[in-house]
């Protein structure tokens, strides 16, 4: 079954013209979302979990079907779980389609991209601001804090909550100083 779903969009508010081009295509049934969020896809998650072996989705371009690269793999995955395709008319995407690489382990490839350029970024800016002399992470307690609260905790006077109110040092940092 070729299941058209439409979602509104700026340029297409009531789903107008993507209704006239999966009606080309012939679309045996229609779904679509009252509203253009990206929370609370009602129809997408009931389509998702009504598909049979062999159905199709269709979709205008691939921003209707999901919300970020991550979704586009998720939403993948349980399409063919199910045994069901996806088709994207504009980028000419067509999963049914055997021939050539999967779309779906292409998505998976950028996912990973896009994670692996993130995570590298990040890194390349730590060590640029350590090499500028920038402290990163968790400010320090003061020192004075430390010793008062450890000196708090050895006369066995106080208990770990009265510690933390009266130096602001917590019983993790705390276990951490005296271990160490």
């Amino acid at each position: 079954m070729l299941i058209g779903y439409m979602r509104p969009y700026e340029e297409d508010a009531t789903c107008e013209f993507q209704r006239m081009q999966l009606t080309k295509l012939n679309c045996e049934a229609f779904i679509e979302e009252e509203h253009a969020s990206a929370k609370k896809r009602t129809e997408l998650k009931r389509m998702i979990q009504q598909l049979k072996q062999g159905d199709k989705i269709v979709v205008t371009k691939l921003f209707i079907l999901a919300d970020s690269t991550r979704h586009l793999v998720e939403l993948l995955e349980l399409i063919a779980e199910r045994g069901a395709y996806m088709q994207s008319l504009s980028e000419g995407i067509d999963t049914s389609n055997p021939d050539g690489y999967a779309f779906g382990d292409v998505v998976k490839h950028l996912v990973e991209f896009q994670s692996d350029l993130i995570s590298e970024r990040t890194k390349k800016g730590i060590n640029e601001a350590k090499q500028k002399g920038v402290v990163t992470g968790r400010p320090r307690k003061p020192d004075e804090n430390v010793q008062r609260a450890i000196e708090m905790y050895q006369s066995k006077q106080f208990s770990l909550n009265e510690i933390k109110q009266a130096t602001g040092i917590s019983k993790s940092t705390l276990y951490r100083y005296l271990e160490s």
